[in-house]
């Protein structure tokens, strides 16, 4: 199985997280990970295809807000929130507790 690569925490930008988050599919994603903590990308991907699911779990890993790990034949995914709030104190939160736009 494949290893995903992860930016360190000191390489993460406010500009990738805010793109990451820009989209409703991938802050859907955030969201769940915040409610229901780690979770497989099938438990995440909302009947929606895998390949458009694979794309929006590349760049919520790219941009540093989840990390997702190989556990057999899953990819387990979890949300970086410690991380998060260690570069941008506050952000996550305040993102997560916006009202989401229905």
């Amino acid at each position: 199985m494949r290893q995903f690569v992860h930016p360190s925490s000191s390489d993460i930008r406010l500009e990738s997280v805010l793109h990451a988050l820009s989209d409703p599919v991938r802050l859907s994603i955030v969201r769940q990970l915040a409610r229901e903590g780690e979770a497989t990308c099938a438990a995440l991907d909302g009947g929606r295809p895998k390949s458009s699911m694979s794309h929006h779990f590349r760049i919520l890993r790219e941009s540093g807000v989840v990390k997702t790990r190989n556990e057999g034949t899953s990819h387990m995914n979890e949300l970086r929130s410690h991380d998060l709030e260690n570069v941008f104190p506050g952000l996550l939160t305040a993102i997560l507790n916006a009202t989401p736009n229905i």
